[in-house]
């Protein structure tokens, strides 16, 4: 019913997730205007990229990218912020359709298997509703036509929040909290584990060593939102 349809946007105009105004007809979650000032950082491109350095000497990784600069008071932190406490989960499900369509075009992704998101305390996700990096994860994972697995990797307990804590205290935060409950159902993938920002890594650092701690002869991955550097 289109006249009923058009008469509720109108109503309710949806909002670009980023900017806030309003969307046109054809546009989706995020307005074609900022999708085009995105700042990309094009990392799945190259090995040796800055998010790869950050996990050298921590972990072994097969690759590792984030689809956007986190830009402190900018576009992207706007984003990030209006995914995470507005409730803007299809915005991340569109963000990761359009990075997926690129990472799996790129050498460093192309033989990934298996999409698995970094998940949320359960007492976090009944407060906010749903995981902004399971969402970022299920649009990669339909633009790669890859299998998506949110329920084998848990995290135990329910970590303080990362934002203020140095790079030590971070990992000491989230060591041991993540658990693979079927090691069996991952054998032999190659996983791509999916985060909204990455700052030190140490999230997806102890996540990363859940998995191999269980003798999972699989080669990990990772991949965010976006790429918040400390240097």
């Amino acid at each position: 019913m289109p006249l009923l349809s058009d008469f509720v946007n109108l109503l309710y105009p949806k909002l670009c997730a980023s900017c806030e105004q309003v969307l046109l007809k054809a546009e989706k979650e995020i307005c074609l205007v900022c999708k085009e000032k995105l700042p990309k950082t094009n990392y799945h491109l190259h090995a040796d990229n800055e998010v790869a350095k950050t996990f050298w000497g921590r972990i072994s990784l097969k690759a590792a990218t984030a689809y956007l600069f986190f830009n402190k008071e900018g576009n992207v932190q706007n984003l990030l912020h209006n995914i995470k406490y507005k409730g803007a989960k299809q915005a991340a499900a569109e963000l990761g359709y359009w990075y997926g369509s690129e990472l799996k075009n790129a050498i460093e992704f192309e033989e990934t298997t298996l999409i698995m998101p970094v998940p949320l305390h359960e007492s976090k996700l009944k407060k906010r509703g749903f995981n902004q990096a399971e969402w970022f994860a299920r649009g990669i994972a339909e633009s790669m036509q890859l299998p998506l697995s949110t329920g084998n990797l848990v995290r135990g307990l329910a970590s303080e929040t990362q934002t203020k804590k140095s790079r030590f205290e971070r990992w000491q935060n989230v060591a041991e909290v993540f658990i693979i409950k079927d090691a069996a159902a991952i054998q032999n993938n190659n996983i791509l584990l999916v985060d909204d920002v990455i700052t030190t890594g140490a999230t997806l650092e102890a996540c990363a060593q859940a998995i191999f701690a269980v003798n999972c002869s699989c080669k990990i991955s990772v991949a965010a939102i976006a790429f918040a550097s400390k240097n």
